[in-house]
C-alpha cells in the first residue's frame, strides 16, 4: 500500500491502496515552450493532453500536487447518464432540441469513455448498473416520468421505474421509497483510469510534470506565460482544467467554480451481507447534498455522504460517514471502516459545466458539479477536437447560461453555505 498523503485533499483513499503501481512524473526543472500549456493533471487536461499530443501538437501539463490527488482520482466512481439534471429539468428551461443534444453529447461521453478503457487495455473495474433512489415519499410520479421520458422522447431504453418493494430488494434497504435502475451504465474505479489515461498521454508524446504549481498566469510576448517556481511555460494556447482546486489562479473561473469538499469511506469486505446491493449496481440518492455508494470489486461499501461548503475539512470524515451508513444500512452498525477520504470537487450556479474563454487563447473548463466521469473525460477531448480543427462539439456546453455566483470573493461563500445548508435541511423533512 502507498502511503503518499495527497498535500492538497484529505486521508488515503482505498482508491489510492488499491491501484498497483502508480507512476511519478519529473517536477519540471527550467523553463519550456510549447503550443499548448495544461493546467491540471485529472480527466480533462490529460484527454486533452492525449489528443494533442497524437495529433503532433507539443503539449507541457503542469499539476500542482501528484496526478489522481484532485478529484478525478478521489471521487465516487458513478458514471451516470445525461447531464447532471435529468433530461426533462433541462428541457423546460433550453428547450427539447438543445436538451437532446447534451443528453446525445452525454452518451457519446459514456461510450467514448469505455472504448478508450478497452483501446488502451486499462481495467477500471467497470460494473454495470446504477439506481436513483427517493428518500422521501412524494418523488413515485417523478422517477416513473423520468424512465418514460429517456424512452420515448431520448431513445434511452435503458431505465425502469421500481417500486418500494422492488428498491428495497435491489438496494438491501428499507430506507428508500421508491427508484429508477439504470442498465446503461455503471461504475469504475477512477484512479485506475487516471494512472492508465496519463500512461497513454507521456507515450502519445506529452511532457507531463508533477509537484509544479501555476503561480500565475499572464500575457507577454504574444503568448500566455504560465509562472512556477520551477520556470515559466510559453505557449500559443493554455487550457485551465484544475476544477475545484482553481483558488485564486484565475479570477473568472474562481468566480464561477465552487470548490466543495466531499467525502468517502470504504468498509471492510461484506462477506457477512449478501443482502447489500446484491447485482452490484451504483446508488445515489434524492438528497440535494446527495449520498452516493456502491459495492468495489473486492466486496467492500464504498460510501460518500457528507458534503462541506467551504475549504475546511471534517476532522472525524469516518464516523460522520459511518452515522450516514448505519442509517441505510442498519446492519452494518458493527462494520469497521478500513480508508476514509475527502477531495474538492468544482460546482457552478446551475450544476452545468464551465466553458469560456476567460483570456485571450486562455480557455477553462470545469465546474461538473459531481457528474465527471463521463463528462470530464470527453471534455478534453472536446478541447482537443477544437484546437485541431477536427469538431467544435464543445460549443454545445461553451453554450450554457452558467452564471458567476453572486457577492464577489468575499460573499459567495458565506451566502452559497447558507443556501446549501438551507437545502440540506430540507432533505432531513
Amino acid at each position: 500500500m502507498s502511503e503518499w498523503q495527497s498535500p492538497i485533499a484529505p486521508g488515503i483513499s482505498w482508491y489510492q491502496a488499491t491501484v498497483g503501481e502508480r507512476p511519478t512524473y519529473p517536477a519540471m526543472d527550467g523553463s519550456k515552450v510549447a503550443d499548448v500549456a495544461i493546467v491540471g493533471g485529472g480527466f480533462t487536461g490529460l484527454q486533452a493532453a492525449f489528443h494533442l499530443a497524437r495529433r503532433g501538437v507539443s503539449v507541457v501539463l503542469l499539476e500542482g500536487a501528484r496526478l489522481g490527488d484532485g478529484a478525478s482520482g478521489r471521487n465516487g466512481g458513478q458514471m451516470g447518464t445525461g447531464q447532471r439534471a435529468w433530461p426533462e429539468e433541462l428541457e423546460q428551461k433550453i428547450g427539447f432540441e438543445r436538451s437532446k443534444a447534451l443528453f446525445d453529447m452525454a452518451e457519446q461521453a459514456k461510450r467514448y469513455l469505455l472504448d478508450f478503457a478497452s483501446e488502451h487495455q486499462i481495467d477500471m473495474d467497470y460494473t454495470p448498473g446504477q439506481m436513483n433512489v427517493a428518500h422521501k415519499p412524494g418523488y413515485e410520479r417523478d422517477y416513473r416520468a423520468n424512465a418514460e421520458i429517456a424512452a420515448k422522447r431520448y431513445g434511452y431504453p435503458h431505465l425502469s421505474f421500481m417500486d418500494r418493494e422492488e428498491t428495497a430488494e435491489r438496494t438491501g434497504s428499507r430506507h428508500y421509497y421508491c427508484g429508477v435502475r439504470d442498465t446503461g451504465t455503471g461504475h469504475i474505479h477512477p484512479l485506475k483510469l487516471l494512472v492508465g489515461l496519463a500512461r497513454a498521454a507521456q507515450s502519445a508524446g506529452a511532457h507531463i510534470h508533477e509537484m509544479t504549481k501555476v503561480t500565475a498566469i499572464r500575457r507577454g510576448d504574444g503568448k500566455t506565460l504560465l509562472d512556477t517556481a520551477r520556470g515559466t511555460v510559453s505557449a500559443d494556447r493554455v487550457l485551465i482544467a484544475t476544477n475545484g482546486y482553481i483558488e485564486k489562479l484565475e479570477p473568472v473561473t474562481a468566480g464561477h467554480i465552487m470548490p466543495i469538499g466531499s467525502f468517502i469511506a470504504a468498509t471492510e469486505p461484506l462477506d457477512g451481507h449478501p443482502s447489500v446491493l446484491p447485482g452490484g449496481e451504483a446508488v445515489a440518492d434524492s438528497r440535494f447534498v446527495v449520498r452516493y455508494f456502491r459495492k468495489s470489486r473486492d466486496n467492500r461499501l464504498l460510501f460518500g455522504g457528507r458534503e462541506v461548503y467551504s475549504s475546511s475539512s471534517p476532522e472525524d470524515t469516518a464516523n460522520f460517514i459511518r452515522r450516514q451508513i448505519i442509517e441505510t444500512y442498519p446492519a452494518l452498525k458493527d462494520i469497521r471502516i478500513t480508508h476514509a477520504w475527502g477531495g474538492y470537487v468544482g460546482i457552478t450556479m446551475p450544476r452545468q459545466p464551465f466553458v469560456r474563454e476567460v483570456m485571450p487563447g486562455v480557455t477553462s473548463i470545469g465546474g461538473y458539479s459531481g457528474h465527471g466521469v463521463m463528462l470530464s473525460n470527453f471534455s478534453g477531448k472536446l478541447y482537443a477536437d477544437r484546437l485541431t480543427g477536427t469538431a467544435n462539439a464543445l460549443g454545445d456546453l461553451e453554450a450554457l447560461d452558467v452564471p458567476s455566483f453572486p457577492g464577489g470573493a468575499n460573499l459567495r461563500k458565506p451566502l452559497l453555505f447558507l443556501a446549501l445548508t438551507w437545502y440540506a435541511l430540507r432533505d432531513r423533512v
